[in-house]
């Protein structure tokens, strides 16, 4: 199954998008796609439900927006340095474990809303990665078993404002929680409808221009080892999020480093997840027209 969620921002109903790509809206099952969803077998329940009642679902027409294509998790969990090439361009040492880090919750948002540069910025930059989606509780997990506790995968651009990540303090969080850094889907693909996760090409380009062309078959550490790696310390709830890396090609690893201007324009995507837009607006902007 393919699961969305469409319509004004904060008020996103669930949907489904059937294999001819029509999108339905599913509200008549009575549930989002959340944690709740996710660990009571939601998955199967609702596949049982469409069996019998898709046909009636109300059809949802093109123009309306999509939304994140799950509803707030309780954590965001990215990785950092995971593919090798993205390693070589920023001359970092090839990481023995896992490079760890969070993202606010609160930058969530669809995959073609606006990316809002924050107030002042003039380093902020992309990141196409393939995005996890946990559907079973995941505590010591031993690496093995690591796929059982995935419910899904979505596509998802990282994005990171270079100046707050890195030059204040350290810590990562702050460059990469910004509203609208988040953009995921445009919908979660079930485990099923991606048999290999670690072989799918990703792309992203800005204006036009392709910038970062890798597959997933870089990475450096997998999805079961890092769903077993993260277990080790921290509960993976259902419907969390990890965000598995991204590849060469983001502005900081240019030369020169480039980075969004207002009025830019970033397409992404990855085989078998779909394609997301975001237009870049600055803050700034934002509030001059709200005056």
């Amino acid at each position: 199954m393919r699961l969305i969620r469409f319509g004004e921002h904060g008020r996103e109903c669930p949907g489904v998008l059937r294999p001819d790509d029509t999108r339905i809206d599913v509200s008549a099952f009575g549930e989002d796609w959340d944690e709740r969803f996710f660990g009571s077998d939601g998955l199967a329940r609702l596949e049982r439900w469409l069996a019998e009642n898709a046909a009636t679902c109300p059809v949802v027409d093109e123009s309306v927006r999509l939304g994140p294509c799950i509803a707030r998790p309780s954590k965001i969990v990215c990785i950092g340095l995971n593919y090798a090439g993205h390693v070589r361009e920023t001359g970092a040492a090839m990481p023995d474990e896992p490079v760890v880090f969070f993202k606010s919750t609160t930058a969530l948002c669809g995959p073609d809303d606006d990316v809002v540069i924050p107030r002042g910025s003039q380093k902020t930059d992309w990141e196409v990665e393939l995005a996890v989606v946990i559907g079973r509780r995941a505590s010591y997990v031993p690496e093995e078993r690591g796929m059982d506790h995935v419910a899904g995968y979505a596509l998802h651009n990282d994005y990171s404002e270079r100046d707050w990540q890195l030059e204040h303090g350290g810590q990562w969080v702050k460059g990469k929680s910004f509203d609208t850094f988040a953009p995921i889907g445009p919908f979660l693909a079930t485990r099923d409808e991606i048999p290999d996760p670690h072989c799918l090409r990703l792309w992203l380009s800005l204006n036009g221009e392709p910038l970062q062309e890798s597959s997933t078959s870089d990475l450096i550490f997998g999805v079961p080892a890092l769903v077993s790696y993260l277990s080790q310390f921290m509960t993976l709830l259902p419907g969390d999020v990890i965000s598995t890396g991204t590849p060469a090609g983001v502005g900081l690893g240019l030369e020169p480093p480039r980075y969004l201007r207002r009025g830019d324009v970033v397409e992404l995507g990855i085989e078998g997840l779909g394609t997301a837009r975001q237009r870049a607006v600055t803050y700034e902007s934002l509030e001059a027209s709200e005056r």
